[in-house]
């Protein structure tokens, strides 16, 4: 995937009003510019998928890959999380102790519920050109 391939990966549902915003947060709170993005609707993202081996047919988590492994729904916002700018990390620092059966429910109920709460687009978002080489 090139010289950055280290990088850790946010692949999030590009029509999702609320997905959309969620990065726009994590783009404003991550001064290195280390996170990549990727809508899951894309050929990327599915080619990533592949070569993880993640078998992914709903769009209701986000999914971040980090050092070769998939992370998803309260795991990987609390991954996400622990590496954005300001006080960001303290989430993960407060809440990563809490195991997914029980963070994961929470999560869950939000993301069903998102397109009803935060409405959806037709097409998936795309970057201004300042973001766009942030994004697969």
């Amino acid at each position: 995937m090139g010289a950055d391939s280290d990088r850790p990966i946010i692949l999030f549902d590009g029509v999702c009003n609320l997905c959309e915003r969620s990065v726009q947060l994590v783009i404003r709170n991550d001064k290195a510019a280390q996170f990549r993005f990727a809508p899951m609707q894309s050929d990327i993202a599915r080619a990533l998928l592949h070569e993880h081996n993640y078998e992914h047919d709903e769009l209701s988590s986000v999914l971040l890959l980090e050092d070769g492994v998939v992370h998803r729904k309260s795991r990987a916002a609390l991954r996400i999380a622990r590496r954005m700018d300001r006080a960001w990390p303290l989430f993960y620092y407060a809440f990563s102790w809490l195991p997914p059966a029980l963070a994961d429910p929470v999560y869950t109920f939000v993301g069903n519920r998102r397109y009803k709460w935060f409405g959806k687009k037709d097409a998936c978002w795309v970057p201004n050109e300042d973001l766009r080489r942030r994004f697969l």
